[in-house]
């Protein structure tokens, strides 16, 4: 396998998204009164995340996880003020990097470019980076596109940036964690795949299930075995 790049999705594959998104919402929960367990609150984030997308693709992503925890509340009849949607926005700095990330991309970034494919804005992904301690070869934001993931335009913003750095799209792995955000639409464009199976299971988890059957060129659990068998 020929490779000049990997770009990667940056929340549930370099960062512990689900636990990030747990512990707020536990906290809030408890909080109001309610005893919500992981799987419901997972469930009820990944049915709430791609509807405030797909709604609002302009919106900045920290305003998002406050619609998303408003919805989230309205789903369970527990209260949400402003106060807690906020919280859970100013949360995702506190999301914890996987234990092997930081090594494993320090290894990856010796034998190609990397880059970062991220539904995220510019502000959040910098605290990312921050705890990764890598700077990366280029990082795509939905800030910088417009739209979020699993739109195929911001593949295509990928591809055309990759370009410019003389990387031509067989020259590109993907890897990520979700199905549905990424790697069901970069099967639809051709870019070949790492899936990330973070979590152990293809179940929705924080992201929900792809539409439809996907294929990955590539099935790994962590960075640190995406390293191995690269």
């Amino acid at each position: 396998m020929k490779i000049k790049a990997i770009s990667f999705d940056c929340y549930g594959t370099l960062i512990d998204w689900e636990s990030g998104i747990v512990n707020a919402l536990s906290e809030w929960s408890r909080g109001r009164g309610g005893a919500l367990g992981r799987a419901e609150l997972l469930a009820a984030f990944s049915d709430a995340e791609p509807r405030v997308q797909s709604a609002r693709p302009e919106m900045a992503y920290p305003k998002v996880l406050a619609e998303v925890a408003r919805r989230i509340g309205r789903r369970f009849d527990l209260p949400v003020t402003d106060a807690d949607a906020a919280s859970f926005a100013a949360s995702i700095v506190l999301w914890p990097p996987f234990p092997d990330t930081a090594a494993a991309l320090s290894r990856l970034r010796k034998r190609c470019r990397l880059a970062v494919l991220s539904n995220v804005d510019r502000k959040s992904f910098a605290a990312a980076q921050e705890a990764l301690g890598i700077e990366f070869d280029l990082v795509c934001t939905a800030e910088d596109i417009g739209s979020y993931k699993p739109d195929p335009r911001n593949f295509r913003f990928l591809l055309a940036r990759l370009a410019e750095l003389g990387i031509d799209p067989g020259e590109l792995l993907h890897a990520a964690q979700s199905l549905f955000h990424d790697i069901e639409p970069a099967n639809t464009l051709g870019i070949r795949t790492a899936w990330v199976n973070r979590y152990g299971s293809a179940a929705s988890g924080a992201a929900r299930a792809p539409s439809a059957e996907v294929r990955a060129d590539l099935t790994v659990s962590s960075l640190a075995e995406l390293v191995t068998a690269l």
